[in-house]
């Protein structure tokens, strides 16, 4: 399961509105400093992939990266020097500067 803050709902229903597509992908890739990394775009579901709906907007996960992402959060932090969408991720035994690469306790 993945939750959604009501910040990443509000601003998801802002990008998806503008959009044709069903949601926000989220997927982790092999890269980055630490050895993973997080990718989003906006697309459509597949028949195998993982939807989890939340205030009117839907997040897509693949098979594959569920299992690094199982139990995490999709934020939007507006911030003066760093905003956007942020994984707060419980799977997660290192985290690089960047914020978008990590070290998993799966692999």
């Amino acid at each position: 399961m993945i939750h959604l803050t009501d910040s990443a709902i509000s601003h998801l229903q802002q990008l998806l509105n503008s959009r044709e597509s069903s949601g926000l992908r989220l997927q982790v890739e092999k890269g980055g400093c630490a050895g993973y990394q997080y990718a989003m775009k906006v697309d459509q579901a597949q028949t195998s992939d993982h939807v989890f709906s939340s205030g009117g907007v839907s997040l897509i996960i693949d098979t594959e990266s569920l299992a690094y992402l199982d139990g995490s959060t999709l934020d939007y932090v507006d911030a003066l020097n760093d905003s956007g969408f942020k994984v707060l991720n419980p799977n997660v035994t290192r985290s690089c500067g960047c914020g978008t690469s990590f070290e998993p306790k799966v692999g």
